[in-house]
């Protein structure tokens, strides 16, 4: 977290405070200096309210949630780790919904540019304990950055280290509840003609025929490999929810026995690695109309000349985004490394339970299904895999948008 756990990143983004809730745990309070605020409680690493600047709710909690551990808060933006739902052994959605996290003042840095200056911002760290090791048995180290940036855009950076000896799997999603005027009311655009798994149907595949999603019943479906941006709109609140998922835009990668740049300096007297993502195993491909590829690393931008071949030994240009951080031109690839680049989000989850359901949910009120929708950023169809050392990173951005 920054400074003091009192202030934001810049001290023109906002403010952050920490408060109890009325179970007597820590939550963090952002505000933007737009007006905006988000919410977000140690237990689970939850965010728990995002508001506009008016004073409007823009995330949805059951009026029937639990508050009191070790049952998950229904609603908000749940961190859905290290299992989807009950695709596994261990509890439905996993257990990072429902442990106690930390504020983590110093994290180490990211392997990708944040965009956190000027935000108010927050990071959180989840360990294993004894007893989630005999339940999941391997050690890992989850991290989570939560921005809010002056205009009320929050963003969540996760991160998930292999803290273990052995390779181990999982799945993620940011398991979002958004607000809504009325579940007739909505339309989900950006998923048309993707293919999709229906877990009312047995987990049948299909290919969505329609111009845009709306809803006549419950729905819980997967959506493979989709689009990194996709709009809820809202007519009768007026408003549009745009969620953005990780990914390198104009970028197709593939693996490769390429070699990498590995430079090494040190920043604030720690030592730092930056490690250029052509790496090891990665091959950059650049779309036709595009000259160049811009990748953000650490504390640099990466850019490639967009004829450069995996097997070259070509200069790279390397520019820092701020005079704190040396400049280091071109540099040549070398040093062979074993790095996991910024994952993309494969995945996006659409769920309503409708009105059957929320009669059965004892933490769901009878009418709420009208209330609220989930579309979740996530990666759960490919589970990702981790090496010795290895991390991942995944990102979901929220942007609102008022329409006349």
């Amino acid at each position: 977290m920054n400074s003091g756990a009192t202030s934001s990143g810049d001290q023109s983004g906002g403010s952050v405070e920490v408060v109890k809730d009325r179970q007597g745990i820590d939550q963090v309070l952002l505000r933007s200096s737009g007006g905006f605020s988000a919410r977000v409680s140690l237990y689970g690493g939850q965010v728990r309210s995002w508001m506009t600047d008016r004073g409007e709710e823009l995330l949805f909690t059951s009026s029937k949630a639990v508050f009191r551990p070790p049952k998950a808060v229904r609603g908000g933006i749940q961190i859905c780790f290290p299992q989807f739902a009950k695709s596994g052994t261990l509890e439905q959605h996993g257990f990072a919904r429902n442990r106690l996290w930390v504020i983590e003042k110093n994290p180490p840095p990211f392997a990708v540019r944040t965009d956190s200056d000027g935000k108010a911002f927050v990071d959180l760290l989840l360990k294993p304990s004894d007893e989630d090791l005999k339940i999941w048995p391997h050690s890992f180290e989850l991290r989570l950055r939560i921005c809010l940036a002056p205009k009320g855009n929050l963003s969540l950076i996760s991160r998930v280290r292999n803290m273990n000896c052995k390779p181990f799997s999982f799945s993620f999603a940011f398991h979002t509840y958004f607000s809504i005027s009325d579940i007739s009311e909505v339309r989900i655009e950006g998923l048309e003609t993707q293919d999709y798994l229906d877990n009312l149907l047995q987990r049948e595949r299909f290919t969505d025929q329609g111009n845009s999603l709306t809803f006549e019943s419950e729905m819980d479906r997967v959506y493979i490999n989709t689009s990194s941006k996709v709009a809820i709109l809202d007519h009768e609140k007026k408003r549009t929810y745009i969620i953005m998922k990780e990914g390198l835009p104009d970028v197709e990668l593939k693996q490769t026995n390429a070699h990498a740049l590995c430079y090494h300096s040190v920043q604030n007297g720690r030592p730092l690695w930056i490690l250029v993502a052509l790496a090891k195993i990665w091959e950059v491909k650049v779309k036709p109309e595009t000259s160049e590829v811009r990748l953000d690393i650490c504390a640099y931008r990466i850019t490639l000349n967009r004829r450069l071949r995996s097997d070259s030994v070509a200069k790279i240009m390397l520019t820092p985004f701020n005079q704190s951080v040396p400049t280091l031109g071109h540099m040549s690839m070398s040093t062979l490394v074993d790095y996991v680049p910024v994952s993309v989000m494969f995945d996006t989850l659409v769920w309503n339970p409708w009105e059957r359901k929320s009669k059965a949910m004892a933490d769901f009120g009878d009418d709420e299904y009208k209330r609220t929708l989930c579309v979740d950023g996530a990666s759960v169809e490919k589970p990702i895999t981790l090496k010795l050392g290895q991390e991942w990173t995944g990102r979901l951005d929220l942007f609102l948008r008022h329409s006349s």
